[in-house]
């Protein structure tokens, strides 16, 4: 298990393509990095299925809160086949996730700038945005949590990005559930009876 530190970004395209140029010239390219990811939101967890694309891999990963609850995401993950998706997804759909799954296509990718890795991204639900990230190990001090932070944040003011706050996360991705759960709603309701 480890730990991420991560904080995200929303931006215009205009801003993205700075963004990317920067990279392409001061950063690390890492690399392509699609990803058709269906998303099961718990009451204070994270649940992926992660087809990636990209690199021809699969994963499935909790993360030990939600987007909105603060930067540091305790993480499991393990992987899967690719063609096995499908199978992951059932199983957690049969559990009784479904209500709470949320299926996506993140158009990515990835650099590293100083320690930070940073996936440039593009989505429906997120449009353009930026993950940035400090991986620790599982165990690392709170002070360690903080430097990172720091680190991350002082990335971000050195590439022109503004970090979205906690508050802003939370109310963003709320919004997005409350919407998910409408749509879901009246297409139920919009289902023939059968």
């Amino acid at each position: 298990m480890a730990v991420e530190i991560e904080m995200r970004a929303r931006f215009t395209k205009e801003i993205h393509d700075q963004l990317v140029t920067r990279l392409n010239t001061d950063g690390e390219d890492l690399g392509p990095d699609d990803k058709h990811i269906y998303f099961y939101v718990l009451p204070d967890q994270l649940l992926k299925v992660t087809d990636n694309t990209a690199a021809g891999t699969a994963k499935i990963t909790l993360k030990g809160s939600k987007i909105g609850q603060g930067a540091a995401f305790a993480e499991t993950e393990f992987a899967i086949a690719p063609a096995d998706v499908p199978a992951a997804v059932k199983v957690f759909n049969a559990l009784g996730f479904e209500t709470v799954m949320h299926e996506a296509f993140n158009f990515r990718h990835n650099f590293r700038f100083r320690e930070v890795e940073i996936a440039v991204k593009w989505s429906e639900a997120w449009g353009y945005h930026a993950e940035f990230e400090v991986l620790l190990e599982d165990g690392a001090s709170d002070a360690a949590r903080t430097e990172a932070e720091a680190t991350i944040t002082d990335v971000a003011a050195a590439l022109g990005v503004p970090l979205m706050t906690e508050q802003e996360l939370a109310d963003f991705t709320a919004a997005f559930e409350a919407a998910e759960k409408e749509r879901k709603e009246r297409e139920q309701q919009a289902a023939p009876i059968r």
